[in-house]
């Protein structure tokens, strides 16, 4: 007996092959290879060398299939000491573009804000990319999400109607920066711009999770941290007002991607809020237009 079962989609919104980068572990036997494996193991991988299987992107492409993941959202980096392009990370994108979703990076303090706003224009309009990554807390000189040279990316983000990803967390080099009240300042200042807070601004977790209660176009990504102490409280808030907010995300390499689908279906959201975290919110907010798909199941 044959019969079917739907099969609901899955949207990472935090993904970087390693080869991207020796800072994502893309070459073994460096210091930036064992950075990895050990942030690996503080946020609980269990297979803390996972990283090291995909070498290309085909590589890549197994492993989220291996996952179930349909789409693999790559956030690169632009600051110092990891410089990924723009053209390069677009070339990637482009062996599976149904597959791989790019997102642009920039740095204002090393292009100065005329050149960044060009260089994101750039990206978005000609390379097709899905929205901007601001590393606030991570140049050459660290800025809060709401400091006045960024508000010109924010502003083209809006006009472009694309996403401004905001990196934050616990390894921001000067941990005051990881100031999720500073993204309320810029919800409000552009209240039609979608803000995805990568790594959730851990361990503030109240904090951002009140901004994110203030302003509706405030996502919440925690993606590797949402299974460290303290972390519950997201997903209290995605079982309840911010169920339209919420993200998955491996942050593969620094988590190996199967793993964090499987540690994600265990954290206790209710149906409509885990089906709109792993791919609902996301579909929505970078124009997939996924769809659940019926898989055949044959009753022995």
């Amino acid at each position: 007996m044959t019969a079917t079962s739907p099969t609901t989609p899955i949207v990472d919104m935090r993904s970087r092959p390693a080869f991207l980068h020796a800072f994502f572990g893309g070459k073994p036997n460096t210091p930036e290879y064992e950075v990895v494996r050990w942030l690996n193991r503080r946020v609980g991988a269990k297979d803390v060398d996972h990283f090291s299987r995909a070498g290309d992107t085909k590589g890549v492409l197994a492993e989220m299939d291996d996952a179930a993941i349909n789409v693999a959202v790559m956030v690169a980096r632009s600051v110092p000491g990891v410089r990924v392009s723009n053209d390069d990370l677009a070339e990637v994108s482009a062996v599976a573009p149904d597959r791989l979703a790019a997102i642009a990076s920039v740095d204002p303090i090393e292009l100065g804000r005329e050149a960044a706003v060009e260089e994101a224009k750039r990206a978005i309009t000609e390379l097709g990319m899905k929205g901007l990554n601001i590393d606030a807390g991570f140049y050459a000189t660290p800025l809060k999400a709401d400091d006045y040279r960024l508000m010109p990316l924010y502003e083209l983000c809006e006009q472009l109607g694309v996403p401004a990803f905001v990196m934050s967390g616990p390894t921001t080099p000067d941990l005051t920066f990881n100031d999720p009240y500073a993204v309320d300042h810029v919800a409000k200042t552009f209240p039609k711009l979608p803000i995805v807070c990568c790594h959730g601004f851990y361990p503030q977790v109240r904090e951002i999770v009140t901004v994110a209660f203030r302003n509706e176009n405030v996502y919440v990504s925690p993606d590797m941290y949402t299974f460290l102490p303290g972390a519950s409280l997201y997903i209290e808030a995605a079982n309840s007002f911010m169920a339209d907010q919420f993200l998955f995300g491996s942050s593969y390499p620094f988590r190996p991607m199967k793993q964090g689908v499987q540690d994600f279906g265990k954290l206790g959201l209710t149906k409509e809020a885990y089906e709109k975290a792993t791919y609902k919110n996301a579909s929505k907010l970078l124009g997939l237009n996924l769809e659940v798909k019926e898989s055949k199941l044959v009753d022995a």
